[in-house]
């Protein structure tokens, strides 16, 4: 569907410049097109005839972090991270994709397989220190300017992936009810692997049979680029894999995979046979954090208090709406002194690869993100998205922080 017919949604923008305060984009740039305003404006001249489509617009639609921040400090609510992700599939369509992403979303993320090998090639170069090399030599600027500025974020990737260690199958729990799906995001399965180890132990403390999924990539980084045609595959994909009458709910602790997952009827068209297999899919789809408000107990104390701070993943707070929960649920804790972290729903700057063609934006809006975090002094600092995770982590090292960056998973599960 043509940006064209979202034009009443883009007339809406009253230009009160409301979305100025929120954005982390214009409060890194000042500049008028990094801001919703702007970029809905720009929109509007492309609809109207005024502007054409050329790689002048490439800036603009991909600077955008899709935190959905505006939104919310929208007196209309226009749905603007929604609306730059149809423009920039339109963008692809007229402008072209690069390469790299066509590697990713074409040749990849379909095939966990190949995911895995590829992950496999890249934890040997870092292992080896050939990473390190292939930079200092200029030779990671085949895939983008800021590339080798960001090939850094991550430290160090395990040799294998955690489905290496945890099947797909069944595993009986000692829950009295429910039996739930797990599904296990890239991330978890690449990199956050502990999380993941955690996740799958609370699972089964808390429900009587856990169904390890054999899916593929939930398709949010391919959606978030603007190839729908990509995402619209691996959800069916999934869809296909995933149905089950047996499962109760599908839970995930990937704060983007569980939004993204709840999304998946807006892929289909209405008349579509496969809106109504997502509709009864999403449905079931539960973040681990509304699974542990729903199920859990607190665990016994530790010996030593310790004082946490929670970030706000966006996936989680605007794309679901979990606010709440996970605050609740660490006071409950004994043992832990919970403190609040300044603009908590700020984003950390991750969003998805956003650092691998825009690193010192990325780096700005992170920077933001941990001068709060020291205000908290908090010896851990808490979340709910393995992408948070990962870009907090970096962040902590860059400023020689010794706070520990961790899944809810893992605090609940110590």
């Amino acid at each position: 569907m043509e940006i064209t017919a979202f034009y009443d949604e883009i007339a809406h923008c009253n230009k009160c410049g409301f979305c100025q305060v929120a954005c982390p984009i214009f409060r890194s740039t000042g500049h008028e097109s990094g801001v919703a305003r702007g970029r809905l404006a720009l929109l509007r001249g492309i609809i109207e005839g005024r502007l054409d489509w050329t790689d002048n617009l490439q800036g603009p639609l991909f600077d955008c972090l899709l935190c959905g921040a505006c939104t919310a400090n929208c007196f209309p609510a226009i749905p603007t991270s929604d609306l730059v992700i149809r423009a920039r599939a339109q963008y692809l369509e007229r402008v072209g994709r690069k390469p790299v992403h066509r590697l990713l979303f074409e040749q990849l993320l379909p095939h966990p397989s190949r995911l895995h090998m590829a992950a496999r090639a890249v934890a040997l170069t870092k292992k080896t220190g050939l990473s390190s090399l292939a930079r200092a030599l200029g030779l990671l600027r085949i895939f983008g300017r800021d590339f080798a500025s960001a090939e850094g974020i991550v430290e160090t990737f395990p040799l294998k992936e955690l489905r290496d260690k945890i099947r797909p199958g069944i595993y009986e729990g000692s829950g009295k009810d429910h039996t739930v799906g797990y599904f296990i995001g890239c991330g978890v399965d690449i990199v956050q692997q502990e999380t993941g180890a955690a996740t799958l132990q609370l699972l089964r403390k808390t429900a009587r049979q856990v169904h390890v999924l054999d899916n593929c990539c939930c398709g949010l980084p391919a959606w978030s680029y603007g190839d729908l045609q990509i995402a619209r595959k691996l959800a069916q994909k999934n869809l296909q894999a995933l149905a089950s009458d047996r499962l109760d709910v599908i839970v995930t602790d990937c704060s983007s995979c569980a939004s993204f997952l709840k999304k998946y009827p807006v892929l289909f068209a209405e008349d579509d046979r496969q809106e109504a297999a997502a509709k009864t899919f999403s449905a079931k789809i539960r973040d681990m954090v509304e699974w542990l408000d729903d199920v859990a107990d607190p665990l016994p104390a530790s010996e030593a208090p310790i004082r946490v701070t929670y970030h706000d993943p966006c996936h989680a707070v605007r794309g679901q709406g979990i606010v709440k929960q996970p605050r609740e649920m660490l006071k409950k804790l004994p043992g832990i002194d919970y403190v609040e972290l300044p603009e908590a729903d700020w984003c950390c700057g991750g969003a998805g690869a956003y650092a691998l063609s825009q690193y010192d934006l990325y780096r700005q809006v992170l920077d933001r993100k941990i001068a709060n975090l020291k205000k908290t002094g908090a010896d851990v600092i808490a979340t709910s998205c393995p992408a948070c995770i990962i870009h907090l982590s970096y962040g902590v090292r860059k400023h020689g922080l010794t706070t520990r960056v961790c899944h809810l998973s893992e605090i609940i599960n110590r």
